[in-house]
């Protein structure tokens, strides 16, 4: 009769085990899901700096105002993308990828509708017509909300977040340590930014032009 207790309880504390440690792994759409984000964010900086540079030197660059603003909702939707894929990770909620994605839909039905009637976007695509582009770019947004309304993410969701281990508090030696090692790179920063090694020395061109006289 022990014995049989004794092994209840180890099938319990197996399953127990086992249930933690599916807690711990995503199912594979969840982490399509969550990687297609992360990817999309990265995208979406990278687009940002390689257009935004000949955006702000044109002749007729926007005004400091609308500059702004345009950098500001490029970070938040970088920020809001990515951040929207690790919240479906953890498990806490889907709601912020799904209003991400949403507002790339619409976003891109804006721009395939100004494709089609005027030529203003003509440039941000050389060689390839805006429409046909929107249209590609839609199944980012769709893959997205597919991926995170599988009956899989669902369960996963259902779940809830995963637990989370409390970290050990740091010793006084460990914080010592820590506000050492940031002062010391904020120092070195601030040298490399004061002394910048890679400037030309004062009169330098003007040597040599001498010597080329």
């Amino acid at each position: 009769m022990a014995s049989t207790t004794l092994d209840v309880r180890a099938d319990v504390r197996a399953d127990v085990r086992a249930d933690v440690a599916r807690r711990h792994r995503p199912p594979a759409v969840v982490l399509a899901a969550a990687g297609i984000a992360v990817l999309d964010a990265i995208a979406v900086v990278a687009a940002a700096l390689t257009g935004l540079d000949g955006l702000f030197t044109a002749p007729d660059r926007p005004a400091g105002a609308l500059a702004a603003l345009l950098l500001l909702a490029l970070a938040a939707w970088a920020v809001l993308g990515a951040g929207g894929g690790l919240v479906l990770a953890d498990g806490s909620s889907a709601r912020l990828l799904t209003v991400v994605a949403c507002a790339e839909l619409a976003l891109l039905a804006v721009v395939f509708l100004l494709g089609l009637a005027t030529s203003s976007l003509d440039g941000v695509t050389p060689g390839l017509p805006v429409p046909a582009v929107a249209l590609t770019l839609v199944a980012v947004p769709v893959g997205k909300l597919l991926l995170a309304t599988a009956p899989s993410s669902q369960a996963w969701l259902d779940a809830g977040p995963c637990p989370r281990e409390r970290r050990p508090e740091l010793t006084e030696g460990q914080s010592a340590l820590r506000i050492a090692t940031v002062a010391v790179i904020g120092l070195a920063l601030l040298s490399v930014a004061l002394l910048d090694p890679g400037a030309p020395a004062p009169g330098g061109d003007s040597s040599a032009s001498t010597t080329q006289h």
